[in-house]
């Protein structure tokens, strides 16, 4: 069972973790944190994009001496294998660590999987911890994984008002690898953000095939895509394939009559709402598809 002070640090994982969304594709963004021998955190770190170090060495660089016989809290499991950088579990095995915490299980693990390799190695390994919350996070990339096409969130303003758009959702681009604007440009959420040869920027347009266009998508490396505007020419040929619906509401006075915009229709069939969240003069409605 975790301690407190082993969940506090979990969270804390997860909520690094998410300074890699945009950059770390095709790779997952993780977290992890470092807990010494008194459960007291020593160091943390996460993945920023392919090819450079992993959350579980950038964790083990800042705790330094302090991580031998301590906790690595860490959101996905451990990688087993040498790909461009060396593999996690063996960091976190010559750092003499003497517990391991992961929240998700990677399917994309080579051989054993990391967990059992840390085992055989008699470290003590605690699975599924606050697994759920971790997927807020690791969510897209995971369904990226089973679908082989990127996880597709449609952002737009309800009303005629497609400006208002460009100035709230800044934010999200910088948290996708991928954004297609509503004249049709294709650019990366974060410009130059992804590691070299390990992404590239598709050509727009992507034509009017709904199949071969997620395959570019795919194959560009892109595990997140968002596209802008209501009326983007490229919502209608995947929205079969969104799965996340952001959408910006003005906000109504309380003395004022309903209208159309804020009636009860907004969120398509196929779809529940998750979330709610006030922007300045709108309101912001998230909607996920259901399963």
């Amino acid at each position: 069972m975790a301690t407190p002070n082993e969940l506090t640090a979990m969270r804390r994982a997860i909520a690094i973790s998410a300074q890699g969304l945009g950059t770390t594709s095709p790779n997952p963004p993780v977290g992890c944190v470092i807990l010494d021998r008194d459960g007291v955190p020593v160091g943390e770190g996460y993945h920023l994009r392919k090819g450079d170090h992993h959350a579980e060495v950038n964790a083990l660089t800042a705790a330094g001496e302090r991580a031998e016989g301590g906790t690595a809290v860490v959101t996905l499991e451990p990688c087993n294998h040498h790909g461009r950088t060396p593999p996690c579990r063996q960091a976190l095995i010559d750092a003499k660590v003497s517990r391991v915490l992961m929240a998700v299980m990677d399917p994309t693990s080579r051989g054993e999987g990391g967990a059992a390799v840390l085992e055989q190695a008699g470290i003590e390994v605690e699975r599924g911890v606050l697994e759920q919350e971790a997927l807020l996070v690791l969510g897209p990339w995971l369904h990226s994984l089973r679908t082989g096409r990127p996880h597709i969130t449609w952002a737009y303003t309800a009303g005629a008002d497609e400006d208002h758009g460009d100035q709230t959702l800044t934010e999200l681009r910088r948290t996708h690898d991928l954004v297609i604007r509503r004249d049709g440009a294709i650019e990366e959420g974060v410009p130059g953000g992804h590691g070299e040869d390990a992404f590239r920027v598709p050509v727009s347009p992507l034509g009017d095939e709904p199949a071969k266009a997620l395959h570019a998508l795919a194959e560009a490396g892109a595990r997140t895509l968002l596209i802008e505007g209501k009326f983007n020419e490229a919502a209608r040929l995947l929205t079969d394939a969104v799965d996340r619906l952001i959408i910006e509401v003005p906000k109504t006075l309380p003395s004022a009559r309903p209208t159309a915009v804020s009636g009860l229709d907004l969120i398509p069939d196929g779809f529940r709402m998750g979330a709610t969240q006030p922007i300045g003069t709108y309101m912001r409605l998230m909607a996920e598809r259901m399963p």
